[in-house]
């Protein structure tokens, strides 16, 4: 079985024939929508057959680009000193940059089509996009002329993207000085993140300390991306005329900011009971001030959760199967077909991904599994990731882009299945362990994103007057954390740093990427409860749910699922389900 993953589903190597050939083939697809566009876009006859036409040729260039694009990206992602990954990176947007004042003027087009809906009706290719069609004449709204969107484009590549690629390089690239038996070693940063997660304190306590001071390398670099990337976002949503990056994003994502309030109020109430979880915590490892940060995600039982890959791979495959067999065979079939890149290594990124390849009709999950039960439960994350575009494969492509609060609705509905699963199966010591493993990850999702939404509006208003100096992005982070935690933590042992490796605030086009992670697991925890009250029939509602989540807005999806995302008492109801399992994780910590 094979520890890395399998790329030669898409190419052999960046200088093979595949790879040069399918190259030459997306400056030939460019370049024959840019002159179509150039000579039919010009006036209204035959609308329909143009839009056919626009659809058609897009898939086609799309097909090409997501290969090519998907090889680079997954290269780059495992080994961040490979040249030519970068190097064709950099090719790719350049080539794809010279499409945009082609895309703005296509755009523009199509919001001037006065019977828009009537040629949509009269024709199957356009009905089956009609929500994209229709979404748009809605974002065209926001677009400038054709040769504005072009130099915006381009000056990404020496702008946010540039920066994005220089903070990533910092990070992969990063080592962190321990001292171990009076030898000081040095550990790539994905394996001193591992570290959090170890039985033993004082690798824990060592970890923590040495990675924090270590940033003082990086800290300079890392904050000119931050302000570099962000400050370019205000100046789009601003020329785009949208009044923050907030409304820019929620627009994005499909999402109104009724149902943002509305959750984030609930998420705010239910701080109390996560705090009360987080001090039992800290009492039960010996600490009377609140939780050290550096035990966030420390043990608390005796039944040590450790598992192989292999017990890994086993343990999601039997859970999964307990709620579908069209789930397991999926897990089983990325096993066995190398989807997966497992083991933390020098040059590899950070964290965890899956990436969908929808021409392949596959996906590829990025891991650094270090044998603890909470790595299980991100392989089951990354899976229902993965199992979502399962869902999503017979769909057009342009049909599977799904905004992100419901990029995380099917990753952490698959923690869900595994963790309740397990507790059933186990003793009440391996129970209160799981327990815990499941309480913690939802503090993650719920307190500590609730912290990020903070920080992120924090960087948004401050950059808005001037770039951020370290100390004040530092002084954001820890300020964020106090809100969201309370004494849930030891104010003294917080993590000012927690801005330089999370990938999220560094995405060039995507901001506040926070807040979809807790839609996510609410929602998911709503369709939960839809699954134990039928369980025979929920599964294929579940996956015909997740076939349209690419060609939906959100109130619209779930509306369809029975669910009020305006109701306050929805999130309320779904936080209830995380309370009741502190509660129970809080009296099993009397009687183990």
């Amino acid at each position: 079985m094979s520890l890395e993953w399998s790329l030669k589903e898409l190419y052999d190597s960046f200088e093979g024939e595949n790879f040069q050939e399918d190259l030459k083939k997306l400056d030939v697809q460019l370049q024959k929508m840019i002159e179509w566009a150039e000579q039919a876009l010009d006036n209204h006859e035959d609308e329909k057959e143009k839009l056919e036409k626009i659809i058609e040729e897009q898939l086609k260039l799309f097909a090409i680009r997501e290969k090519l694009g998907a090889f680079c990206h997954l290269v780059s992602a495992t080994d961040s000193k490979n040249k030519l990954a970068l190097k064709y990176s950099d090719i790719l947007r350049t080539k794809m940059n010279t499409l945009a004042e082609t895309i703005t003027k296509t755009s523009k087009w199509i919001s001037s089509i006065e019977n828009l809906q009537e040629l949509i009706e009269s024709s199957p290719l356009l009905k089956e996009h009609e929500f994209y069609l229709n979404e748009i004449v809605e974002d065209n709204a926001h677009m400038l002329d054709e040769r504005e969107e072009s130099i915006i484009a381009r000056m990404k590549n020496t702008g946010s993207s540039a920066w994005a690629n220089y903070k990533n390089l910092l990070v992969s690239m990063h080592k962190v000085e321990i001292e171990d038996k009076g030898e000081i070693k040095e550990y790539p940063l994905t394996v001193v993140l591992n570290m959090a997660y170890d039985t033993d304190k004082e690798v824990r306590e060592k970890a923590y300390h040495a990675e924090i001071a270590s940033y003082k390398k990086i800290e300079e670099g890392v904050a000119a991306a931050l302000n570099g990337i962000k400050g370019e976002a205000l100046t789009l949503s601003e020329l785009r005329g949208y009044s923050s990056p907030l409304e820019m994003t929620l627009q994005n994502s499909r999402m109104d900011r009724e149902t943002l309030d509305a959750m984030l109020a609930a998420m705010k109430e239910s701080m109390p009971k996560f705090r009360s979880y987080l001090r039992r915590k800290a009492e039960l490892l010996g600490y009377e001030n609140g939780l050290p940060f550096y035990e966030l995600y420390a043990p608390v039982s005796s039944a040590h959760m450790t598992y192989s890959y292999e017990q890994g791979q086993a343990f999601v495959e039997e859970n999964f199967r307990s709620f579908s067999e069209h789930l397991g065979n999926f897990a089983r079939k990325a096993f066995d077909h190398n989807w997966i890149d497992v083991m933390p290594k020098e040059g590899k990124r950070s964290g965890a991904f899956c990436s969908s390849i929808r021409t392949l009709k596959e996906s590829r999950i990025l891991l650094n599994y270090g044998d603890s039960f909470s790595d299980v439960i991100t392989m089951a994350h990354e899976l229902g990731h993965g199992f979502h575009s399962e869902c999503l494969k017979n769909e057009s492509a342009h049909n599977t882009h799904y905004p992100m609060p419901l990029a995380e609705t099917a990753s952490t509905f698959c923690e869900t299945i595994v963790k309740k699963a397990a507790i059933k199966q186990a003793d009440k010591q391996m129970a209160f362990a799981i327990l815990e493993t499941e309480i913690s990850d939802a503090t993650q999702v719920i307190v500590d994103i609730y912290s990020r939404y903070l920080f992120e509006t924090t960087v948004f208003n401050h950059r808005e007057e001037s770039p951020l100096t370290v100390e004040e992005i530092k002084e954001a982070m820890l300020d964020a954390q106090k809100e969201a935690y309370g004494d849930g933590l030891d104010p003294n042992f917080l993590h000012p740093y927690m801005w330089t490796w999370k990938p999220h605030y560094y995405y060039a086009d995507v901001h506040f990427y926070n807040f979809p992670y807790a839609f996510g697991l609410l929602f998911a925890k709503g369709l939960y409860a839809q699954y134990l009250e039928r369980p025979d029939t929920f599964p294929s509602e579940y996956e015909k749910l997740l076939s349209l989540t690419g060609k939906m807005k959100i109130k619209d999806l779930t509306s369809a699922a029975n669910i009020d995302v305006h109701d306050i008492n929805f999130w309320r109801a779904s936080l209830k389900t995380i309370e009741e399992d502190i509660e129970e994780f809080i009296k099993l910590s009397y009687e183990i």
